[in-house]
């Protein structure tokens, strides 16, 4: 079982590599399986179908995610406003690596994927979902700790807030630019202000 677990662990470790740098369609089986050094057939071992192996990718790295996520947005020796702005903080860092498995594979497949795989945009639509839900509760409990202002809809503040995010990330891809994820900063300054 053990053999079994390393194989499909070592398909999406290489599979999450060469998608961040070639996108999703970008990478044949062909050359996955060459990468990870497993032989064509046992793909299908592990994966009914490339989709099924995609989705696999997206839970794997929407788990990952999560864990990041509560470690900037939990973090239980910071205050929420402080928790706010460290995971922003750190969402540009990663946007600005030169590494692109830094980079958050929601930002480098949302437009791939979207028309691309229906199972696939679920998995991605309630990761964002989480997320989002996530950033709202700590928004909430910025104004209950005093560190950041009511706001009149947390959730619709949250977001609004991803989706600039989400955005800048893009701009900031095409562009080459680190300018609309500085961007995204200042606004979010004034859009998650002190008391």
């Amino acid at each position: 079982m053990e053999q079994q677990t390393d194989t499909r662990s070592q398909i999406l470790t290489t599979g999450r590599r060469l998608t961040a740098q070639q996108g999703y369609t970008g990478v044949g089986l062909s050359s996955l399986l060459k990468e990870a050094g497993v032989p064509k057939g046992s793909f299908y071992h592990y994966f009914a179908s490339k989709e099924a192996y995609g989705c696999a990718l997206l839970e794997e790295f929407m788990t990952e995610y999560g864990t990041r996520l509560n470690a900037s947005l939990a973090h239980p020796d910071m205050d929420a406003r402080s928790r706010v702005f460290t995971y922003f903080g750190r969402w540009r860092t990663k946007q600005l690596s030169p590494d692109p498995e830094d980079r958050c594979l929601v930002v480098k497949l949302s437009a791939e994927v979207a028309d691309l795989s229906a199972n696939m945009s679920i998995i991605l639509q309630k990761g964002v979902s989480d997320i989002v839900a996530h950033l709202a509760r700590t928004l909430e409990q910025g104004a209950e700790d005093g560190t950041i202002a009511p706001l009149e809809d947390p959730r619709a503040s949250a977001e609004m807030l991803y989706h600039m995010w989400l955005g800048a990330s893009l701009i900031a891809s095409i562009s080459h630019s680190d300018a609309p994820l500085n961007s995204a900063m200042d606004a979010t300054k004034a859009l998650v202000p002190a008391p």
